[in-house]
């Protein structure tokens, strides 16, 4: 994967469901596409999953298509494989940000969410998370802060993150 999302970003959705995806995303989201060039329409794919999920995974070309292939790797007809498959093939759709740097979340996805007038994005390493804004603060939030409250005083996140391997 060439790039990473960073960051995060409250957008307004306009009545027919347009969305502004924030431009530091849309330049991840072009660079991961292996067919777009100037003048073309960047393409990504939102996995909106089982009705329990409360937000929306949105995921660059090159991210899905390594999802894809270790699917692929996967024993056929395990129910490992079918339940990924339903997942990220089935409760998913192609979409694209038009000239305007938007996308359109159709209806069906706005009312999943409950979405109104206002979404927030979420940077999630290589894909995006889409929320709306009050869930995201009342669940999500709510656990990263009872993690941290949870560890010692001078606990440093980074200490978790596992060593390189050597080159």
């Amino acid at each position: 994967m060439a790039r990473r999302f960073r960051g995060e970003s409250e957008q307004t959705v306009d009545s027919k469901g347009r969305v502004s995806v924030p431009a530091l995303f849309r330049r991840v989201i072009e660079a991961c596409d292996p067919e777009w060039t100037e003048g073309l329409r960047p393409e990504l794919v939102i996995v909106y999953g089982s009705e329990k999920r409360n937000h929306l995974e949105c995921y660059t070309i090159e991210a899905i298509e390594e999802i894809d292939r270790r699917i692929d790797r996967m024993k056929k007809g395990s129910i490992e494989r079918r339940m990924l498959e339903r997942l990220y093939h089935g409760h998913s759709m192609p979409a694209q940000i038009v000239e305007d740097g938007r996308i359109v979340l159709p209806q069906k996805l706005r009312k999943k969410l409950d979405l109104e007038d206002k979404a927030f994005f979420i940077a999630s390493g290589d894909h995006f998370q889409i929320w709306k804004p009050s869930t995201y603060e009342e669940t999500e939030m709510a656990k990263v802060d009872a993690w941290l409250d949870a560890q010692d005083e001078d606990f440093d996140p980074s200490s978790l993150l596992p060593d390189l391997p050597a080159e």
